[in-house]
């Protein structure tokens, strides 16, 4: 199985991301690795500040729209709500969503990480 056919087993609406960037797919590809360059970078921490959110709300949205756009579902739709839950002052919910969300991230990101490094 190609990397492609493993996101797609892992929940990742690899066809409406590759629509979006008219089909190409080397583009995708490179898009993937800069998305795991990225959330790396954005990581937010289950354990966050409940108190302080500001930070965590940040993270959250970049990782929101970036998995939006690359069609990236589970991550897309977990942060999605995650987000409108820590605007809505709910931290111990959006705290649930991602302990709930992190395997499905883990995994999507060793499946990219693991084939780029091919």
């Amino acid at each position: 199985m190609n990397l492609l056919d493993e996101l797609r087993a892992l929940g990742v609406d690899v066809d409406d991301g590759l629509k979006r960037i008219m089909g190409n797919e080397k583009l995708y590809i490179k898009l993937l690795g800069s998305f795991v360059k990225m959330i790396k970078a954005q990581e937010v921490d289950p354990e966050f500040d409940a108190a302080n959110c500001t930070e965590v709300i940040e993270k959250v949205h970049a990782v929101k729209g970036t998995a939006g756009n690359l069609s990236l579902t589970p991550i897309f739709t977990a942060y999605s709500e995650m987000l409108g839950l820590l605007r809505g002052g709910q931290p111990e919910e959006a705290r649930e969503i991602l302990r709930k969300v992190l395997p499905a991230q883990n995994a999507i990101v060793a499946c990219i990480e693991k084939n780029m490094n091919q």
